[in-house]
């Protein structure tokens, strides 16, 4: 019995090893997709920075608020809260990056999806309808399309192309434009132009009822907010004073404060998943 169960384990343990570097049946390498953070910065339009990186910034911001507030108070709690603060800045950064991101590009792709049909109704190729928005497209994401006219010339195959600008768009709307142009380019078809049409007048009514939404809901999150961050306001308000700091030296004020900082990241977290609006999810990457 103790054989079995050794040899067992022993053959689990070599089909982990084995999943990990190869796809089974193909003797090809398993291609490792980007990590949570690196999906994060290019959606908040980063591609210069890695998630290690941006861990690293964490650590290092944290670290730093850490030792200038332990300096100016002499209270490792209170410089161990407002550590994990300055730790947690550089992710809400790169978040609300990318969330007004999100905004910008909800506003341009129905413009987008018009060049684009006005293209193909024009005569030109898939290819070239998309090296147009390189200099006719939106501002936004011009850039983005002189990469892939390069990308496209340098290789003179669209796939990859393509992928590579799927990559760098990073966003649910160009995912479902980018498949019906593959699926388009691979199995042809005369409804492009009435798709693609539809499409525009979907973005434009979306983008509409949504913006309504969050200007109705900016102020309650904003009050939520400030409740949230006015305790430590005051907290940084009383670090002049001495005496006040002195309480939290103690084991009893250490624990009034981490127990402060778990309720204010709860409910904050909280009010977040609450208050959210639905977000399109990239189902097509």
């Amino acid at each position: 019995m103790a054989a079995l169960l050794g040899l067992s384990c022993g053959v689990g343990v070599f089909l982990m090893w084995w999943s990990a570097w190869s796809v089974p049946g193909t003797g090809v390498a398993a291609p490792k997709g980007p990590g949570r953070l690196e999906l994060l910065l290019l959606s908040a339009g980063i591609e210069k920075v890695s998630g290690a990186g941006l861990i690293i910034s964490c650590a290092g911001l944290g670290l730093v608020v850490m030792l200038l507030f332990f300096a100016g108070t002499g209270s490792p709690a209170v410089a161990a809260c407002f550590g994990c603060f300055g730790a947690w800045l550089p992710v809400a950064v790169v978040r609300r990056r990318a969330k007004r991101r999100r905004s910008s590009l909800r506003q341009v792709w129905p413009d987008v999806v018009d060049h684009l049909r006005s293209g193909i109704r024009a005569g030109l190729s898939l290819p070239d309808a998309l090296v147009q928005l390189g200099y006719k497209g939106p501002e936004e994401i011009r850039h983005l399309f002189v990469d892939f006219a390069a990308d496209y010339r340098s290789g003179g195959h669209f796939e990859p192309a393509l992928d590579k600008l799927k990559e760098r768009l990073a966003d649910p709307v160009a995912d479902r434009i980018v498949e019906a142009l593959r699926m388009t380019r691979e199995v042809g078809g005369s409804d492009l132009g009435h798709m693609l049409g539809t499409l525009a007048a979907f973005l434009r009514e979306s983008s509409r009822t949504r913006g309504e939404l969050e200007a109705r809901q900016s102020w309650t999150v904003n009050g939520a907010r400030l409740a949230v961050a006015a305790p430590w306001i005051v907290l940084v308000v009383m670090a002049g004073r001495p005496e006040a700091m002195a309480a939290y030296n103690s084991g009893t004020g250490a624990g009034v404060l981490l127990g402060g900082l778990a309720v204010s990241v709860a409910c904050y977290s909280l009010m977040l998943r609450i208050g959210a609006l639905p977000e399109d999810v990239r189902v097509l990457r």
